[in-house]
């Protein structure tokens, strides 16, 4: 049975195809030629991609992008749709579905977005749910880095705290489009935000949200 990932995967790398080699995304300074090489170094070049989280290796991780996103793109397109390879831990099925669910959901919506006409994507239950659940685990380190107090609620009533502080700025919606919002895609995710005024306006206005 096919997985989550597999499946974002493969729409990642549809939408990718789709929109060509120059699209916008809503990664800032990110062409879909960039997000496609990101994808690909995350997961065929453990030695560069560290830098995504490690400071220090922030310089080798742009270089080896760069390079990748020199490449044909056809070629990325392909190496994405792939998988990684054989060696890699991502090709371990469980590992790839812990990883990259969350992952290749966010990259598909980036992509999707970023254009004017994009319409909301419905999810099923399941997926719904397995996005929450991973939003669960990762929303405190996430939300580190708010402004202000930080609630996230699913519209069933179900809540996580991101932050903890005040004033408190609670955010309710369907757990992609809280995905969304908490990796700091505020913007265009499809939420009701409630609270103080004030800290609203801070939280919309943050670039601190997210990994």
């Amino acid at each position: 049975m096919s997985t989550h990932a597999k499946r974002e995967r493969l729409l990642l790398a549809d939408l990718l195809e789709g929109a060509g080699p120059d699209a916008p995304t809503l990664c800032e300074g990110w062409l879909t030629r960039d997000l496609a090489a990101h994808v690909v170094v995350r997961e065929r070049r453990a030695d560069a991609a560290g830098g995504i989280l490690i400071k220090p290796l922030a310089d080798r991780l742009a270089r080896v992008q760069a390079e990748f996103a020199a490449k044909p793109y056809e070629e990325l397109i392909q190496l994405i749709r792939t998988g990684p390879p054989r060696f890699s831990p991502f090709a371990l099925k469980q590992i790839d579905e812990v990883s990259n669910a969350v992952e290749f959901y966010v990259h598909a919506e980036d992509v999707r977005r970023a254009q004017p006409d994009w319409t909301p994507r419905p999810l099923d239950p399941v997926f719904s749910d397995t996005l929450w659940s991973r939003l669960e685990r990762a929303a405190r380190m996430l939300g580190r880095k708010a402004p202000v107090g930080l609630v996230l609620r699913r519209t069933d009533g179900q809540t996580v705290v991101a932050h903890k502080g005040a004033p408190v700025v609670t955010v309710t919606g369907e757990p992609g489009e809280l995905t969304m919002f908490a990796f700091g895609r505020q913007d265009v995710a499809d939420v009701q935000v409630e609270g103080d005024q004030e800290a609203i306006e801070k939280l919309r206005g943050t670039k601190q949200l997210g990994l």
